[in-house]
């Protein structure tokens, strides 16, 4: 569970990043014409006057459970290799060129970045909620 969360927090982390820094999708998000860049960054895309529409935001979650009951699990007879590993029988050429000791190293930076990426995600929650600004990141 903690290595999934790991990697959730460091989509989330990034993307916060990015997109408190001025990068979106260009183009429509939906026919009615509203660009990605309309919407605010952060919280406020969930919840308040400007968020994303109930059925824009039942449709991300939506996806979301599909991943997580569908595709992005341990499958039982793909010869998964540790707890996390969601490869289930594909991209095995380029993990089995390394040897035992380099992927228990890539796996603990994995593990470790992950980590960090769930205390950076929820720091900058706690800031946009507390308001003010913070380095790098700007006014929340």
């Amino acid at each position: 569970v903690e290595i999934k969360h790991g990697r959730i927090a460091q989509l989330a982390f990034l993307g916060n990043i990015f997109t408190r820094a001025g990068g979106h999708f260009g183009g429509a998000i939906d026919k009615a014409g509203h660009a990605f860049d309309s919407y605010p960054n952060g919280w406020a895309a969930i919840y308040g006057p400007d968020a994303i529409p109930v059925k824009g935001a039942v449709q991300i979650f939506s996806f979301i459970g599909l991943l997580e009951i569908a595709i992005m699990k341990d499958m039982p007879g793909f010869d998964n290799e540790f707890p996390g590993d969601l490869r289930n029988g594909t991209f095995k050429s380029a993990w089995d060129k390394f040897d035992d000791e380099t992927k228990f190293q890539k796996r603990a930076i994995e593990l470790n970045n992950g980590r960090a990426a769930m205390m950076g995600i929820l720091g900058l929650m706690v800031h946009e909620q507390l308001g003010g600004s913070v380095p790098i990141v700007g006014e929340l």
